[in-house]
């Protein structure tokens, strides 16, 4: 008798990623067998992050350092929900979304990155603009850019977080804003030195670059509080309080004409919902994987990106080992699907660092090499920014 034909597994992957993005690329070309396989994002496009800071500064536009995740599942013939997840009820598979019914799966991969830690500061929710999610970043950024240049007011721009993000952003804003009057940039990092987890060549460029370019730098200082001020006349004041007493003063108009805005691109840290899944996480609530990116407490379930860690070969939160897990992540689930063993996926130890300056340079770091800003350094980086991004064209 003829073997009876197995039912399509369920395949759902939470988030556009740049690891679920390369999966659904990859589909495309050698598609995984026997599965529905349906995307659920908030957007329905999803940010490369290498080109994000070249967009602010102005580089880019928004298509092409977006990749249009609507388009990549009609090409992979998977189902797109534009939705946003807000548990998992994993005795059930099954995701739970805030505006639809249950979306059942019997193999799930988590690519959502992560956001910066704000909730523990009091005020930075509701009067900061967090870096992520992207979208509400760059919708905020292209308001106050419409403001500045319609009103031509001064604008002091807050930053708080010196680590790469940071920088670049500080940096990208700059370069665009360069010809307006009364222009402040300042940044906060409660680190001593700039991008701490770098080498302190990288440290000392960077903050080279950054006061030639007149951002004023506020190290060492932890802010510790966002709070409304007594109204005024005609405006609102947002004071910015460091724990050493140091405040920055920020107002803000009530016919929405913005003179300050606050940028928040901190520690990352992985989504509240999260810890409520019954997955084991680690202490910032990140998931815990395999080295095969599998669930250390559920098999059937794999995790990427910033939302994952590795829990024999930890690295940091960059967009280089979601990239590099796109391929693995693949190959790993199309075994499991066939009832296969996946392998073990081991990141690079280190990895090269090409960081925009916004004014058509970059600076490259790896390990303890490293080469200063260059024009020759940036269309290397831009070449393979571009290059990564014509795979989803």
């Amino acid at each position: 008798m003829p073997q009876k034909s197995q039912p399509p597994k369920k395949l759902v992957l939470i988030g556009g990623g740049h690891s679920h993005a390369i999966v659904l690329r990859s589909h495309i070309n050698n598609p995984l067998p026997n599965i529905h396989l349906s995307l659920i994002s908030e957007s329905s496009d999803t940010p490369y992050s290498g080109m994000l800071p070249g967009h602010i500064a102005g580089f880019y536009t928004r298509s092409e350092c977006h990749i249009n995740l609507q388009h990549l599942t009609n090409f992979a013939g998977a189902k797109f929900y534009i939705n946003r997840v807000i548990n998992l009820d994993l005795n059930n598979n099954r995701v739970i979304c805030e505006n639809l019914p249950p979306i059942d799966f019997d193999i799930l991969s988590i690519d959502i990155g992560s956001i910066p830690a704000t909730l523990t500061i009091p005020g930075a929710a509701e009067y900061a603009i967090a870096a992520k999610p992207v979208g509400k970043l760059l919708a905020e950024w292209e308001k106050l850019c419409n403001q500045i240049q319609e009103y031509q007011l001064p604008v002091h721009i807050g930053i708080v977080g010196g680590g790469a993000g940071g920088v670049e952003l500080a940096l990208a804003m700059q370069a665009k804003l360069h010809n307006q009057t009364g222009l402040e940039i300042h940044l906060f990092n409660r680190d001593r030195n700039l991008m701490p987890s770098y080498h302190p060549s990288v440290q000392r460029l960077m903050k080279k670059v950054l006061l030639k370019r007149k951002i004023k730098l506020h190290l060492g200082e932890t802010v510790c509080k966002l709070e409304k001020q007594a109204e005024q006349v005609n405006k609102d004041k947002i004071k910015l309080t460091c724990e050493s007493g140091l405040n920055l003063e920020c107002d803000r108009s009530k016919a929405g004409t913005l003179y300050h805005r606050i940028f928040w691109v901190t520690e990352a840290s992985a989504p509240q919902w999260l810890k409520t899944t019954g997955l084991t996480t680690d202490e910032k609530g990140f998931i815990l994987v395999k080295n095969t990116l599998q669930s250390l407490s559920h098999s059937h379930i794999f995790a990427s990106g910033d939302i994952a860690t590795m829990v024999n070969h930890p690295r940091p939160k960059a967009g280089v080992f979601a990239v590099r897990q796109g391929k693995p992540l693949f190959n790993n689930l199309r075994r499991y699907i066939l009832g296969e063993t996946p392998q073990n996926y081991i990141p690079q130890p280190d990895y090269l660092s090409l960081i925009g300056t916004g004014d058509g340079k970059a600076l490259a770091n790896r390990g303890n090499f490293t080469l200063p800003p260059s024009r020759l350094l940036w269309f290397w980086k831009d070449w393979i920014d571009r290059k990564f991004m014509q795979q989803f064209q």
